[in-house]
């Protein structure tokens, strides 16, 4: 009798980390890569801007700059480019952060 409940909590065990190393895996499948890197965030003719980079050398990349309150412009960065983007006026709010995005 303990051997076969020796054996059935076994299998339990290798289930669910089997389950969860699986489940590991198809999250990390769908992480987009983290090229877009922020150099700065300031303000130029009365407009904010925030200047980024991508570190990506091999490959076009995507963001959205998050800001509270408002549409969130997105953008493209070339392989290994640099660029400042303006997204509002000064008067507005500011950036809360830049999310890598999946280029579609």
């Amino acid at each position: 009798m303990r051997k076969i409940m020796a054996i059935a909590l076994a299998a339990v065990a290798c289930s669910a980390s089997l389950t969860l190393a699986t489940a590991s895996n198809a999250a990390a499948a769908e992480r987009t890569p983290r090229c877009v890197k922020v150099q700065r965030f300031f303000d130029k003719d009365r407009q904010h801007y925030v200047q980024l980079t991508n570190l990506c050398t091999k490959r076009t990349s995507c963001f959205t700059i998050v800001i509270p309150r408002h549409k969130d412009p997105r953008g493209r960065l070339p392989k290994g480019a640099t660029k400042e983007v303006r997204y509002g006026p000064a008067s507005g709010p500011r950036a809360l952060y830049i999310k890598n995005t999946p280029c579609s």
